[in-house]
């Protein structure tokens, strides 16, 4: 039997059901009913039940999906907080970085004025006992040249 057919026997238990009185309800027996539905559902072509299937799987993949999109947007929301939190350690560490070289410069300058002072001090020193040892040292010339000059 089509499916016509059964939608016509269920119409005409519904028209051969018994009115109540004062309206128009009718009493219809529910189980022949029922047994008309199942087999309304059993005549459904096999493309009909597929299809529900197919529905029904694109549903789930559907809210799989939304489930997925939303656990990469929640990792991605992770992800740019933590970037933004290392960009925040990368700032930190570049003014601790230029702090550290600039103290650098300043001892490295204090050092090496310092050491231009004691090399200087030091030349200095030098200079002084040289000129002593070159006094010497004419002097004692000028008392050989006088001792040779007496011996001829």
């Amino acid at each position: 039997m089509d499916i016509m057919a059964l939608i016509d026997r269920i119409e005409e238990l519904v028209d051969n059901g018994r009115s109540l009185p004062f309206g128009s309800t009718k009493m219809v027996d529910p189980e022949k009913v029922y047994e008309i539905i199942d087999e309304i559902r059993a005549q459904f072509p096999d493309e009909l039940k597929q299809a529900r299937w197919i529905v029904k799987e694109r549903q789930e993949m559907l809210e799989e999906a939304e489930k997925e999109a939303n656990r990469i947007l929640e990792e991605a929301r992770e992800r740019a907080q933590s970037i933004a939190s290392d960009q925040e350690i990368v700032k930190m560490s570049e003014q601790q970085a230029a702090a550290i070289l600039d103290d650098a410069r300043n001892k490295e300058r204090e050092i090496r004025l310092g050491a231009e002072d004691y090399a200087d001090e030091m030349l200095a020193n030098l200079e002084v006992n040289l000129g002593k040892l070159l006094t010497a040292v004419q002097r004692g010339r000028d008392r050989l040249q006088g001792k040779v000059g007496q011996r001829q």
